[in-house]
């Protein structure tokens, strides 16, 4: 049975400052603000009732509200998304927050509505994450794509920048993960990438960010490990689709092509 109680409010964090692309979430793609792209994939989400954008800059609240979205601004010490997600989520009326990344101008409303649905249909999920699948080993090897195994509920074990499991006899036969996975490339369905998308009931939601940092939270920079560590379930849904962030030139560059109709859509 589905409750909507309060409502499903989308919150999408949009920081100016950004290491690799500053005033990123004001680059132009396809005549509009990365972030305006965001924003109008999450209000084609039929599970979404309200959309806002939480910055702490003001020409990004200007761009949103000239495109006829909802922004709000919030403090700009907050060191993580799930901090300014959290400052929202205190100041407004919701059921449940679904916080969406603000450098993915190709979501799919889709994917939201996936990884909405199980707190939806069941009041005892408090938090959901989705995972997508890991399309080449360089991915797979490389410590900024986040892995992450369940059990057989779709509940989360463990998330790791390393790859995990570890496929014993395979790597015995090969004698490194790289040469497993290009002697067989099917195994690299054993992997699931986790995907920055989350949804949360506000009162966890609120409850979490006040948590001190665990310790495998800390090892890993892997702040979702502090749901796991405090003994919460954690739902992954598994889609299809799979994510493009916006973190450098050159994945503007492949975002700006895929508008335009010259690049190869994901999914």
């Amino acid at each position: 049975m589905e409750s909507r109680e309060g409502g499903v409010v989308a919150v999408i964090p949009a920081r100016y400052q950004s290491t690799r692309l500053p005033g990123k979430p004001l680059l132009e793609i396809a005549g509009a603000p990365l972030i305006v792209h965001v924003m109008r994939r999450a209000q084609v989400a039929k599970s979404i009732d309200r959309v806002i954008v939480a910055t702490d800059d003001e020409r990004i609240q200007r761009v949103v509200v000239e495109a006829g979205g909802e922004a709000m601004m919030t403090l700009s010490s907050h060191q993580t998304g799930t901090d300014r997600l959290a400052e929202v989520a205190a100041r407004i009326e919701a059921g449940i927050i679904v916080n969406i990344q603000g450098d993915e101008p190709l979501i799919e409303p889709e994917t939201i509505e996936s990884a909405v649905a199980p707190l939806l249909a069941d009041p005892s999920i408090v938090i959901s994450t989705t995972s997508e699948p890991i399309g080449s080993v360089e991915d797979l090897l490389s410590p900024h794509v986040v892995k992450v195994i369940t059990d057989r509920q779709g509940d989360a074990l463990c998330f790791s920048r390393q790859p995990i499991p570890f496929p014993r006899a395979a790597m015995l036969a090969h004698g490194s993960l790289r040469a497993a996975v290009e002697a067989d490339p099917g195994l690299l369905a054993i992997w699931r990438k986790h995907t920055g998308l989350y949804v949360y009931r506000r009162e966890f939601l609120l409850r979490y960010a006040a948590w001190p940092a665990t310790p495998i939270e800390q090892l890993e920079a892997l702040e979702q490990m502090r749901v796991l560590e405090n003994g919460f379930r954690l739902r992954v849904v598994p889609v299809a689709h799979r994510s493009i962030g916006v973190d450098t030139e050159a994945d503007l560059a492949r975002v700006i092509a895929i508008m335009a109709g010259d690049g190869t859509e994901n999914g």
